[in-house]
């Protein structure tokens, strides 16, 4: 899968959604919220648009940057259905400013050719894993609105979003639905990694990718038996939470920049 694709349409989509998402993020308080928000549902269209043509893309490329703008596409689409049933949640235009920061680093770094001798079934594969990022880049985007509203309310400030616990039960909700996703992941992995990826690739093996991923999995079980065992929640919750989400960055996201950043290595 490649977000970047060499073609004139995949080109014209990429700087179409860019664009559209920094409309919003540069300009929201110019435009008004009604027309920023036909911007912001604009780009997420475009968005979505350039993403399905990748997937007819060949040859066929993957790397961090596609996954990490998957990823802000899937938290957009989540904030936008949210805004609609919690209206009180309010504009958040820095979203869009993410969107369009993660179209670039697509197209900058498309990442790596995949393995001619890879199984049909590897996207579905990166699909599971993708959206587990997204559901827990969502549980992060809430914990942070929790933290940011307990903050508010320590300084007797009124924010205005929905109750505390409205936000929590949100944000564990999206824990559940990504510990679900990167389970499934990982037993796809080991009982069918060489499947997947070749026979010249064993079924598993402990790299630096597996490793921080099965540590966030572990720090996500422990969270939510917490959470069902001992009742966590605040600024517990959260502080558990981030530390999950940053060790499943590391896991594929954080390695792969560094292969493909920094060593400039796009195998």
């Amino acid at each position: 899968m490649i977000l970047a694709s060499a073609s004139f349409l995949g080109m014209l989509l990429g700087v179409g959604a860019a664009l559209a998402y920094a409309v919003p993020a540069l300009g929201a308080r110019a435009l008004g919220v009604p027309t920023a928000r036909r911007m912001l549902l604009l780009a997420w269209a475009l968005h979505a648009s350039l993403i399905a043509w990748s997937l007819l893309a060949a040859p066929s490329r993957f790397g961090f940057a596609p996954a990490l703008s998957v990823t802000v596409w899937l938290v957009l689409t989540v904030y936008l259905i949210e805004n609609h049933v919690y209206p009180q949640l309010g504009a958040r235009w820095i979203w869009a400013g993410f969107g369009s920061v993660a179209i670039v680093l697509a197209a900058l770094f498309p990442g790596a050719l995949l393995p001619r001798t890879s199984s049909p079934w590897l996207p579905l594969h990166w699909a599971l894993g993708i959206a587990a990022y997204g559901m827990f880049a969502a549980a992060v985007a809430h914990a942070w609105l929790i933290t940011r509203q307990e903050r508010q309310m320590r300084h007797g400030e009124t924010s205005g979003g929905p109750p505390l616990l409205t936000l929590e039960r949100l944000m564990f909700r999206f824990v559940w639905a990504g510990f679900v996703l990167l389970s499934l992941t990982l037993l796809a992995g080991l009982l069918f990694g060489e499947a997947l990826y070749g026979s010249s690739q064993p079924k598993w093996r402990w790299d630096h990718k597996r490793v921080f991923t099965l540590l966030s999995w572990l720090v996500f079980a422990v969270l939510l038996a917490g959470r069902s065992r001992l009742g966590w929640r605040g600024r517990r919750a959260v502080h558990v939470l981030y530390i999950g989400a940053a060790l499943l960055l590391l896991g594929y996201a954080g390695s792969r920049f560094v292969l493909e950043v920094l060593l400039g290595r796009a195998t």
